[in-house]
């Protein structure tokens, strides 16, 4: 199969105009400018006027919690999200989660996300759950353990073998200690050391909230006194912040996405720069909580790489008109226009090849080169490259197909577009055919 698009860009490159894409077994071979070569070729098809981007890469999510949308108004204080959200899960079955797991997939597909990283708190879910999508996913098995009565090494085993028993054509598994504050450092010493000896990706939700810094770095406050309410041991509070807290862990590591890291303390980000640890950040989720201005720019300094993700839906707020879906293109409207000084080439990255660095499938996802993954955005555009990327930040685009593997996966784009007229390569019309 040869694509053909008014504009290209493969993120990893410079843009391509009047391009073409040749795809084999769900793999990126090469990316041309079309040529006289192309003009009576039936694989190749014209997508006409679009601009084609690689698949969105989704660095955190939970699509367990996506049918919870709308019923949280955000709360004065996290722990009270915290709360209702576990009352809430309460009273759900496995049903009702693979329902919702299902309606977030399909959203994140038809708004030109291709890869997820996934938190799985319902290990049943899984394998089946993957079947029913064609999302790339890595489901992170989610693990908490405040009860004195829980066992740290029963619930670190466990999920690594959910992790590890599910082969999978486009998903795997990983491991995910909840949070510093809803898990003990026997937990973290043991999920380390599993990520390490299975060769698995790890996430953990860290320095969220002024409430977890507070309890960590001062050993006092609402949450402190929250959780100390249900008997876990205290001792690890008041010894500096929670990314200090994870390096004692040894939770840190290229492996690992440290996911929101809102608050940090001095010499957090060289921390985080030193062990190569990832950052997600998840504009939307960031504003619904009220959080301090993002360290957006003391991590980018410090060379740690970003990347986005979309959280839940259970902490978006409800915009008047529109339907809350989970969107990557909605998460990059959010941050530029919470950070506008950042440049759209930079947002782009953070949702494509810094996520794919992050998930470990750096080179393969996120970007469009020889060798890729055939994963791909096709968007309407008649425009000029510079105003695209500001539609792209700005707009919040409606894909109009959207590939993985080489196959269309939302809005099928196989029939015959009319060419572009604005390039002296652009074929005559009926010259090129749709693929058989």
């Amino acid at each position: 199969m040869i694509l053909r698009a008014r504009l290209l860009l493969p993120v990893a490159g410079r843009p391509v105009h009047n391009a073409c894409v040749h795809i084999h077994r769900g793999r990126v071979v090469s990316i041309i400018p079309f040529g006289p070569s192309h003009r009576h070729r039936r694989d190749v098809i014209d997508l006409g006027e679009m601009a084609v981007i690689p698949g969105l890469v989704n660095a955190h999510c939970h699509l367990d919690y996506t049918d919870m949308a709308g019923q949280f108004r955000p709360p004065k204080v996290f722990s009270d999200w915290l709360k209702l959200i576990t009352e809430a899960k309460s009273g759900w079955n496995l049903k009702d989660y693979s329902t919702s797991w299902q309606q977030g997939a399909r959203m994140l597909l038809r708004t030109g996300t291709t890869t997820v990283g996934d938190i799985e708190a319902v290990p049943p879910l899984l394998p089946d759950a993957w079947d029913t999508s064609s999302l790339r996913v890595v489901s992170f098995l989610e693990m908490i353990a405040i009860s004195p009565k829980s066992s740290p090494v029963q619930i670190v085993d466990d999920a690594r073998r959910h992790a590890c028993l599910h082969p999978h054509r486009y998903s795997r598994g990983g491991i995910s200690p909840h949070a510093p504050y809803s898990t003990t450092p026997e937990l973290l010493r043991l999920a380390a050391a599993a990520a390490s000896t299975f060769e698995l990706p790890m996430s953990i939700h860290v320095a969220e909230s002024g409430m977890e810094f507070e309890m960590f770095m001062q050993g006092k406050g609402l949450m402190f006194e929250w959780i100390k309410r249900s008997g876990r041991s205290m001792s690890d509070c008041g010894n500096g912040s929670p990314i200090r807290h994870l390096e004692r862990c040894g939770i840190l590591g290229s492996r690992t996405i440290a996911v929101h890291a809102n608050y940090l303390a001095r010499g957090d980000t060289a921390i985080l720069a030193r062990t190569g640890t990832h950052v997600a950040h998840c504009p939307r989720s960031h504003h619904y909580f009220g959080h301090d201005p993002f360290p957006l720019r003391k991590l980018a300094n410090a060379r740690v790489n970003i990347c986005l993700g979309t959280d839940s839906l259970a902490s978006v707020c409800k915009t008047a008109g529109a339907p809350l879906e989970l969107s990557m293109f909605e998460e990059l409207r959010s941050l530029h226009g919470a950070h506008p000084g950042l440049r759209p080439e930079t947002i782009l990255r953070m949702a494509t090849i810094n996520g794919a660095r992050a998930l470990g499938k750096q080179g393969s996802a996120g970007q469009l080169s020889e060798g890729s993954f055939a994963d791909l955005v096709a968007i309407s555009w008649s425009g000029t490259d510079a105003d695209f990327m500001e539609h792209l930040v700005n707009d919040a685009p409606k894909p109009a197909g959207v590939m993985i593997g080489g196959t269309w996966v939302e809005g099928d784009l196989r029939r015959t577009h009319p060419p572009t007229s604005d390039t002296p390569d652009a074929a005559p019309p009926g010259a090129i055919h749709p693929s058989q």
